[in-house]
């Protein structure tokens, strides 16, 4: 039996299956309760809490990615909005888990519609749900094993980021979901923790339990009891694989000697000593808002201080681009309130929502000013127009932070970053965002996955265009999405004329070993030919026949 899917997370991976199935039975419709209102509203309100508690440590565990992703769950768990809903279904006589299903369940179908970034939070919200309903039930959620005999792989539906997070390389050789998509949070978790993962897989859950699988995160192939010679020769391969490209070290560049400095996506200052230990050379994208998801009021100035400064002692010769804090939409913060809105993942956030609230911005430019080094940048998320980069870049500048750019995530900022660059220093280009909008697909959901693949020509035409606007002006222009992570790829980025490139610490090595094995006119030539093609697969094959290299080297 051999199943494919999307392969998100490079490697082989290969063990039991153990199969995750999580049901918990719908409320029956119309369900009432015996007692005061106020009784089975105290009910609900207490199990809402235990499950936000619940996710709030998992994260505080965890770190990293996971603790960003955990902590915006439990403020979901306790959302202002779906509390009200809740106890006014309570009030007019459902009984608590009914209530929660139907709060929840309304509030999860409009996200789902809504695609971008409210589309991934549908899953979340499905989640949280049936966490609170089988804690009111006295049911307990299928967990994963803590001991297993054997590591083992993970095959689900989908997997909640609380079902991963405190999941370690020594339990899971490899992930293998029907549902998600490249930027999932399935996908997110596998690279950070250097595991093997297949998304969008269609069949995954019919695999037996127990059956020995092995999984190929590069192909996408899934393979169900294969031959014992088999899995011998793809391991075989894989561990020489990585023994080659650990041999190449250093500062990023092609053949030919042209820079390519590769930077370290982070999440948290737990994700910096993996970044120092993959030899990145600084950190492209430092994501803030792990100090503001968790609380109540705003982090202090000195707390604030602190997260930024352990990045810039950690790459002292390096650069540091931090990303300012990226909220609203499916980052809601409890102490900023949210408006009320029909698509808020086009509404108020990102810089909007930044802008919104002065004093929350004074204070995180003014800790960054404090901190600020020769290698501090600072950027801000989800800009669309030249008057939005000018206003960031002169509120920087008051406060004495003269290196400052902004992100390309919406085509209008690609389509005119000849405009914005007038106005700021850099510009980093996130290619997850970007390619959403781009292609009104949302990022969580499988059956939209293909026009997520970072190969699609339209949003490869983007990219050139953002990065030959920053050369004619001489001024840098990264990439920080998860296109960076693919060697080929990255070739193709920097024959486009991308300056950086941050990912994963985990795909620094393959990437470092790929552009060495190339020209800058070789990656040059890939690029217009991955250009000139219709579809992404075709981008993709047509790119390779430029990049031999590659394939020397097994990637």
């Amino acid at each position: 039996m051999n199943l494919r899917g999307v392969g998100v997370s490079p490697g082989i991976g290969h063990g039991p299956s153990y199969v995750l199935t999580v049901s918990v039975p719908e409320p029956p419709e119309g369900a009432t309760y015996t007692g005061e209102a106020e009784q089975e509203k105290e009910r609900a309100m207490t199990a809402l809490t235990r499950v936000a508690g619940e996710l709030e440590a998992r994260g505080n565990q965890a770190g990293g990615e996971a603790e960003e992703i955990l902590k915006a769950q439990a403020l979901m768990a306790e959302d202002p909005g779906l509390v009200v809903k809740v106890r006014t279904l309570i009030d007019r006589g459902l009984a608590a888990p009914r209530a929660v299903f139907e709060a929840f369940t309304k509030y999860r179908d409009v996200l789902a519609g809504s695609g971008g970034y409210l589309g991934e939070r549908a899953a979340d919200l499905g989640d949280i749900r049936d966490r609170v309903i089988a804690l009111l039930y006295g049911q307990a959620i299928p967990a994963l094993p803590s001991r297993p005999a054997e590591p083992y792989v993970l095959v689900a539906r989908d997997l909640a980021p609380a079902d991963t997070a405190l999941l370690s390389r020594e339990h899971v050789v490899a992930f293998v979901t029907e549902e998600g998509g490249p930027t999932s949070h399935t996908a997110i978790m596998a690279r950070a923790m250097g595991v093997p993962a297949v998304v969008a897989c269609p069949g995954a859950t019919g695999i037996p339990p127990g059956v020995q699988v092995m999984v190929d995160g590069t192909s996408g192939d899934v393979r169900v009891e294969p031959a014992e010679s088999d899995v011998a020769d793809a391991v075989g391969a894989a561990t020489a694989r990585q023994a080659v490209l650990a041999s190449w070290t250093g500062p990023g560049a092609t053949a030919d000697g042209h820079p390519v400095p590769l930077l370290a996506n982070v999440g948290s200052p737990a994700d910096l000593d993996a970044a120092v230990a993959a030899g990145a050379e600084g950190v492209g994208l430092y994501r803030t808002e792990f100090l503001f998801l968790d609380r109540a009021e705003p982090p202090s100035a000195e707390e604030q201080r602190q997260a930024y400064d352990a990045a810039l002692e950690a790459f002292p010769g390096g650069k540091v681009v931090v990303r300012t804090l990226d909220a609203g939409a499916d980052k809601p913060l409890a102490f900023l309130p949210a408006p009320t809105e029909p698509n808020p993942a086009l509404g108020e956030r990102g810089l909007r929502t930044f802008r919104k609230f002065p004093e929350v911005m004074d204070a995180q430019l003014g800790a960054l000013a404090e901190v600020a080094g020769a290698g501090l940048q600072v950027m801000a998320p989800m800009v669309a127009t030249a008057e939005e980069a000018a206003w960031f870049a002169r509120e920087c500048r008051e406060k004495g932070l003269a290196d400052v750019g902004v992100m390309i995530e919406v085509p209008a900022a690609a389509l005119r970053a000849r405009d914005l660059l007038a106005r700021v220093n850099f510009v980093s280009i996130g290619t997850n965002d970007l390619s959403q909008y781009a292609f009104g697909a949302d990022r969580q959901l499988g059956a939209v996955s293909t026009l997520h693949d970072p190969w699609q020509p339209a949003l490869l035409d983007l990219v050139a265009m953002a990065a030959q606007a920053a050369a004619r002006v001489g001024k840098p222009c990264g990439v920080c999405g998860e296109a960076a992570a693919d060697p080929a790829l990255a070739c193709v980025l920097a024959g486009l004329g991308v300056t950086s490139l941050s990912m994963a610490p985990s795909a620094l090595a393959a990437v470092r070993a790929g552009l060495a094995a190339h020209t800058l006119e070789q990656c040059r030539t890939a690029a217009g030919a991955a250009r000139a093609q219709p579809s992404a697969a075709d981008a993709r094959a047509a790119a390779r026949v430029h990049l031999p290299g590659l394939g020397r080297l097994g990637l």
